[in-house]
């Protein structure tokens, strides 16, 4: 039997590593079914489905190597985040899934109540939300729909050399904003935003893409803190919020 590695695990989900299968265990089977069907409707190279026995989702590896890390210099060329940009694209053009996402109501009340939040317990300074949640203002706007991975953060995306061979993790798919998923495969690395850009191939307002790092950030830091991660890692979210500053 392969060694069995542990990706990743807190009260909510787990998902472990046996040669190559990656064995998902969530406690809400919801999630579970909007991946799925997400993988099945996403019209970019997503990972295998071998089986499911709830709780547990049997998943295919991916070949090749994540695109980087958050908080870690990534190795990827130029090439490889400008594919990620078109594959990003390519998606965000497919049919809308059937299933909605969030609100800008819905949005805006969980951004007030988490920067009420950090303030109130003096996880981070006042003055350090009240900027971020300024720029983030400029997210919540009106945007068309499109086909979003939700969570499209570069650890969610394989690359083999220049190629995409794989975006994995659709648990938060949804009808959402195309802005939203270049922000996430952007935070924490600006410094390849204009080859993510160039791959995608069209404009894109590049304020906006700033405020979803801010209101991104500043929406999971409890969550992260909570779940046993820290945000305030060099290059993490925390550091993102400062870098606003």
């Amino acid at each position: 039997m392969d060694e069995v590695e542990v990706v990743v695990a807190h009260h909510e989900r787990a998902t472990l590593r046996v040669g190559d299968v990656f064995l998902k265990i969530d406690t809400d089977q919801t999630r579970t079914d909007v991946e799925v069907e997400a993988m099945a409707m996403a019209p970019i190279p997503t990972p295998e489905v071998l089986w499911r026995k709830p709780p547990v989702l049997a998943l295919a590896a991916l070949p090749g190597t994540a695109l980087g890390r958050l908080g870690e210099p990534s190795t990827a060329s130029p090439a490889a985040w400008a594919a990620a940009g078109a594959a990003a694209r390519m998606l965000h053009d497919g049919p809308l899934p059937p299933w909605p996402g969030r609100s800008l109501d819905e949005i805006a009340s969980q951004l007030d109540g988490e920067c009420e939040w950090l303030v109130a317990n003096g996880v981070l300074p006042t003055g350090l939300v009240t900027r971020n949640r300024r720029i983030a203002e400029a997210a919540l706007r009106p945007w068309a729909p499109v086909f979003t991975h939700g969570d499209l953060q570069i650890t969610h995306v394989f690359v083999d050399g220049d190629e995409i061979t794989g975006v994995i993790d659709w648990s938060e798919a949804s009808q959402g904003d195309a802005l939203y998923d270049l922000a996430t495969l952007t935070l924490g690395h600006e410094q390849h935003l204009a080859d993510v850009v160039a791959g995608y191939g069209t404009d894109v307002d590049l304020d906006v893409i700033r405020a979803w790092w801010s209101l991104r950030s500043l929406l999971a830091v409890r969550w992260l803190f909570e779940h046993g991660f820290d945000p305030s890692s060099p290059g993490c979210e925390v550091d993102v919020l400062r870098s606003r500053l």
